[in-house]
Formats: structure tokens, sequence, C-alpha cells
């Protein structure tokens, strides 16, 4: 049992937590919660910490497992949520290329532009895989997808949404488009409505960053601009808000 809080595992932890670099350099992450752990696939499980009230009433979820069991009061300071459930999982973050995001014949993805906020990043991807999105595009600037905050918002939609990163959005638009997908965005000077336009064929949602929206270069790249009718005074919608409203709209068009 781990009953120390300068043990070099629960420091590892904590720099997980805290450090996306670090994170990057090991190729790993931590979960939090008992979804989590169940959804996580077995093969990206690296390391199962549990705090010692937590293995003494959850032996039958752990049956068959190997875990390190950690002193209550240390495993709470090795956590990041506020109030943990006792059970911490390390995992191998997820690798994908650009072939992943292209494995079926109409594609319905989603481009991000520098999104700063983990609950808003996580929350678009649980959406995402709610609406039938078949991938995820980010810039390099986007919030890191491994943070234990998006990771928690995703509720276990991380590890069956497939996701790049990209150093240049511009030339993911540019390969996007010669695949025959087309590239829409919600613009404040979008002349369609989002309703519409149709999305049953190859598409793409470019999403901007939730304080200075899509920037210039990106907008001007995208095939169409799109308009959220806004009524009252208010002039655009959350970032994520905006990314369901588009989703759900192409749900809505091939689905139903």
């Amino acid at each position: 049992m781990i009953t120390s809080s300068s043990n070099a595992q629960v420091r590892q932890i904590l720099r997980l937590n805290t450090k996306a670099r670090f994170r990057r350099k090991l190729g790993l992450f931590t979960a939090e919660g008992v979804k989590l752990f169940r959804e996580a696939p077995p093969e990206l499980r690296e390391k199962i910490y549990v705090s010692s009230s937590f293995e003494k009433k959850n032996r039958e979820l752990l049956k068959g497992i190997f875990y390190e069991i950690v002193d209550d009061r240390v495993f709470f300071g090795m956590c990041d949520s506020k109030t943990p459930q006792g059970i911490l999982t390390v995992l191998k973050i997820p690798s994908y290329e650009r072939k992943d995001l292209l494995r079926v014949a109409h594609p319905l993805l989603l481009v991000l532009e520098d999104l700063q906020d983990p609950g808003n990043v996580g929350t678009i991807l649980r959406t995402a895989e709610g609406a039938g999105v078949t991938g995820v595009i980010l810039s390099k600037k986007c919030v890191d997808l491994s943070n234990p905050k998006t990771i928690r918002s995703t509720m276990g939609s991380i590890f069956r949404v497939p996701f790049i990163y990209e150093n240049q959005l511009k030339d993911a638009v540019s390969w996007l488009k010669a695949f025959g997908i087309r590239t829409f965005a919600a613009h404040l000077h979008g002349k369609h409505l989002y309703n519409e336009e149709d999305y049953t064929g190859g598409s793409a949602f470019l999403i901007g960053n939730e304080a200075k929206g899509l920037s210039e270069e990106l907008a001007k790249s995208c095939d169409c601009l799109l308009r959220i009718p806004m009524e009252g005074q208010v002039k655009s919608l959350n970032a994520a808000v905006a990314a369901a409203v588009l989703m759900y709209m192409a749900n809505l068009q091939r689905y139903y």
C-alpha cells in the first residue's frame, strides 16, 4: 500500500494531472472515476490506483485486475477532482492518423481552432459522439485533450471518437477538400442559415476560439459560412452550443 504523498508514483500522477508536456512525453494521462475505468479499453490501461476504502467495497469490480492500493488521505491528494470516487486509471493516450478520420464513405468531422476551455472541448467531444461525428481535428493551440477536466467532460467519448492535432488548420482544410469534404463554419457574416445546407455528404464544421471566434484566414478557406439566427441582444453562442446545433442538424439530415 502507498502511504506517503512523497512516493514517486504519487508525484508522477500529480505531474500527469498538471503538466501537458509531461503527459505528451510519457504518452500517458489520468482518468478518475468508475465510469472512465469501465469504459477505457483494456489495452490502454497502464496502471490502476484505488483508495483503501474503495478497494474494500469494490472487490468484485476489481476482480482479476492488478491495482495499487493507496491510503485514503494520500489518494485524495493525488486526484484532480474535488470529490474523488476512489479509483484512478493511468492510460496511454490514444493515437490516430488522418486516415482514421476518413474511414467511412461520408465523414462528418469537427475542426476546432484554439479552443481553451477544457470543459468546452470535453463537452464537444461527448456531443460529437452522440451526433455521429466520425472524427475531430484540433489546432496545436487547443487545450490538451488529455487534461483531467477535459477527460471528465468527455464522459468516455475520448476512447471512441478519433482525433488528431494539426500544426496548420489551413492545411487540414486543404486535405479535407482534396477528399471531397465540404467545410462549413458558423460565422457572424454567414449568408446561409445553418438549416439550409446539405450535410449528407462528407462535411466538416469549423469551430473557433471562445473569445475570438474563427480566424479570418480559416473563415476565408471555408466552402460556406453559416448563420445561426439570434434573437434578443445575443450575438453569438458558446462554442460547444454552436457545435452541437450544427452537429445535430447534420445528424437529423443523415439519420432521420
